[in-house]
């Protein structure tokens, strides 16, 4: 299992070829970002909210949506740099968590 600054850095240039690679690995890259960022949410205390406006929702519906040929590469490249953001993001808040003691 890669780290997650390895995983950011992979979810980074897969945007930026997102035309290199197939609809399997788009999808498939999706789905681990999905459940990386739901795992760490969980570590970190934040409770899935389920909503339209949950971000983990709106990347499940882009990847629903490409798997169906609904969006484009563009959307995804949206959605993989997105998912790099919040990874980053929890990244540090459970780095910090670990090096205060909290």
């Amino acid at each position: 299992m890669s780290t997650s600054p390895d995983f950011i850095a992979e979810l980074v240039r897969a945007a930026n070829e997102v035309e290199k690679l197939s609809v399997y690995e788009k999808v498939r890259l999706l789905d681990r970002a999905i459940t990386t960022i739901r795992d760490m949410r969980e570590q970190v205390g934040i409770p899935p909210s389920g909503t339209a406006t949950d971000a983990v929702v709106g990347l499940q519906t882009t990847r629903v949506a490409f798997a169906r040929g609904k969006r484009t590469g563009d959307h995804v490249k949206a959605a993989l740099l997105d998912a790099a953001d919040m990874i980053r993001t929890l990244h540090i808040v459970l780095d910090t968590e670990r090096t205060s003691g909290t």
